[in-house]
């Protein structure tokens, strides 16, 4: 049987806030660390029936880039909803949300960029 380890490594600031993350898997076609802003991990607790999470992102994680994160993790969601259960209409409920939440930041990504100016 094949075995794939992951590791996660964070480096916290006095406040506990992290400054860094880094990780590394088995699996990985970089070898080493590689260093990332966010992670997100959740995972199912069948003996308690729910989910278990661990959402970490560093101080330098910019908030249009953390939306953008939610954003396509949300969409891998559907694309695990129909793989896992086959439910289409689960799936496309949830890429449609994808699809709104996209345009909403696409406006304020705009927004943005004309106070800039």
């Amino acid at each position: 049987m094949k075995k794939s380890d992951i590791h996660f490594s964070v480096e916290l600031d006095s406040q506990n806030i992290p400054e860094k993350i880094y990780w590394e898997a088995t699996d990985n076609p970089n070898e080493g660390l590689s260093d990332t802003r966010a992670i997100a991990i959740s995972l199912w607790d069948h003996y308690h029936n729910s989910t278990l999470k661990i959402d970490l992102w560093t101080k330098d994680m910019e908030v249009i880039d953390m939306k953008r994160f939610m954003i396509e993790i949300m969409s891998g969601i559907a694309d695990t909803a129909l793989s896992a259960t086959g439910d289409q209409r689960m799936a496309d409920d949830i890429e449609k949300t994808c699809q709104v939440l996209s345009k909403r930041l696409e406006e304020e990504i705009k927004q943005q960029k004309q106070q800039q100016q």
